[in-house]
């Protein structure tokens, strides 16, 4: 399905010996077809993100899972992501099979989201049908619901990185922006579908009384979404392994190359094979004549040495890492609560009162016109996504960064100070705008990053060696583990906040200061490429 693609567009790669040494050496141009189906991956993705966001809180409590349980579901798997996503990203930087180096990760990733989805979504039917002791059954439906969301999280958190940075390796620097605005653009369609899809009563329909539950009608759907998307992902543009790199050289092409670094080219240059003949070059050359340097950087590649590359990255890396934990920390306290806020803030329900109660049916109606606001947060990241292909050519990425935290802190702070349901609904639009910001501002600034650095190296030969362990893979699972820290630092935070205030405003507060705070930071630290 992605045979076709290294000749899109009729470019040829040139030698750089062949002119200065600016010429192009960039993977041809994508067709727009290309890039759509390679963001089919972030729809399935967000799509069943949006189903365990609207089901996880419902099937926890069927199952009966304790209080005193629910913080560690929620830590075990950003914890996780945070320490383990660099050391992924890293070896996929180093991977050598027959299929490329990221999609063996995303298809793994992938399987384990689709059994992550499920032993949450069917474990609870699955252990009643198995085991007829209550006692028994309810240990066994707990902890099997348990697994699934840790592996759910774990791998959908995961996989971000991996996909980007496979956009990253195969296309061209226009088709990486392009693509960027593609992945958010469909992020956004996902999330709205996935929230529809769960809005729906399905237990009152055919397929639900033919599937059994609205749980099970949830993960065919699910499934059937992720896999068909997936399969789509991983057809969109093929990949060449780095152990063929060096078998499809020209013979006479070698002693004509300039040299490079040991380190550079290797990290940070496509892996895509041309099918006319032609070879990348900065794989080309980097596979004539460092192959064994390569192989020595992989097999000496251990923890020590990449915590040592992640603490000395460069700092305009830091501090856009900084940025993004800061954006996500303020996006996620307010969309983690948002539901509760409505039924509690906006509608004046009360939670703890009987379920038969008055004041229990007024929150619950705040929770489900909640849950239509995230839909219209997800409706609005998509569009905003489109729009930004326009904005960006007026204002800049540093424009659309200060822009979007900026619209997104004002509009939480109103929402806290004057909850009314028709404004915060309204208001919901600009929570697009954050999350579209959030998933392409920060990894468009890494491909201008990558652009700089791989222009310095062949202006001054000779590399960076602290850098030597670096790679695209590292840098996208740096910068998407922030999402990790955020989730960990919200989780620990928030709550204690709410006991403390004694009222849940407290949450879009704080999301709104945060948020207000990153403009600031997004202002004056973080670094733009001219």
């Amino acid at each position: 399905m992605g045979g076709n693609s290294g000749q899109a567009g009729g470019h040829i790669y040139k030698s750089l010996a062949d002119g200065g040494p600016f010429d192009s050496v960039e993977p041809p141009k994508r067709p727009t077809s290309r890039l759509i189906m390679h963001s089919m991956a972030m729809f399935g993705r967000e799509f069943c993100y949006a189903v365990e966001a609207a089901y996880v809180t419902p099937v926890l409590l069927s199952v009966g899972l304790p209080n005193s349980l629910y913080s560690i579901v929620w830590f075990l798997s950003p914890i996780l992501g945070f320490l383990l996503q660099p050391v992924v990203g890293s070896a996929s930087d180093h991977c050598r099979s027959r299929w490329g180096r990221r999609r063996p990760y995303i298809l793994t990733l992938g399987v384990m989201m689709l059994v992550g989805m499920a032993l949450y979504l069917n474990g609870d039917t699955v252990v009643a049908a198995l085991i007829a002791n209550p006692r028994r059954k309810l240990v066994w439906a707990v902890s099997v619901t348990m697994i699934g969301v840790v592996l759910f999280d774990f791998a959908a958190d995961f996989i971000d990185g991996p996909i980007k940075a496979y956009l990253f390796d195969v296309c061209s620097h226009q088709d990486k922006e392009k693509g960027l605005h593609y992945h958010a653009l469909f992020t956004g369609f996902g999330g709205a579908l996935g929230y529809l899809s769960g809005a729906i009563d399905w237990a009152h329909l055919e397929l639900g009384r033919l599937l059994g539950t609205e749980f099970q009608v949830m993960f065919f759907f699910s499934a059937l979404v992720l896999t068909l998307c997936f399969i789509v992902h991983l057809c969109s543009i093929s990949e060449a392994p780095l152990t063929d790199v060096a078998k499809g050289i020209p013979p006479q092409q070698t002693p004509q190359d300039p040299p490079l670094s040991s380190d550079g080219m290797y990290e940070y240059g496509s892996i895509e094979k041309v099918k006319n003949g032609y070879v990348n070059p900065e794989l080309a050359m980097q596979g004539a004549k460092n192959k064994n340097h390569a192989e020595q950087t992989y097999r000496e590649m251990t923890l020590k040495s990449l915590l040592r590359a992640l603490v000395s990255m460069p700092s305009h890396y830091r501090y856009l890492c900084i940025s993004h934990l800061i954006g996500w920390t303020a996006f996620l306290s307010n969309m983690l609560f948002f539901t509760d806020f409505m039924g509690q803030i906006v509608y004046g329900g009360d939670p703890y009162s009987a379920h038969n109660s008055t004041e229990f049916l007024i929150y619950e109606r705040g929770v489900e016109v909640g849950c239509w606001g995230l839909c219209i947060n997800s409706v609005f990241s998509s569009l905003y996504s489109y729009f930004q292909k326009f904005l960006v050519s007026y204002i800049g990425l540093k424009g659309l960064y200060f822009t979007g935290y900026l619209l997104f802190g004002l509009g939480t702070g109103f929402i806290g100070l004057f909850p009314n349901v028709y404004s915060t609904l309204v208001l919901c639009s600009l929570f697009g705008v954050m999350s579209s910001t959030l998933y392409t501002v920060p990894f468009n600034l890494i491909t201008e990053y990558h652009r700089e650095e791989e222009k310095e190296r062949q202006q001054a030969p000779g590399g960076h060696p602290d850098n030597s362990v670096r790679g695209k893979g590292m840098d996208c699972a740096t910068l998407t583990c922030m999402v990790q820290l955020a989730q960990i630092l919200v989780g620990g935070g928030l709550g204690f906040l709410v006991n403390t205030a004694g009222s849940v405003v407290i949450v879009v507060i704080t999301a709104s200061a945060v948020a207000l705070i990153g403009c600031c930071f997004v202002a004056l630290f973080v670094r733009y490429v001219n």
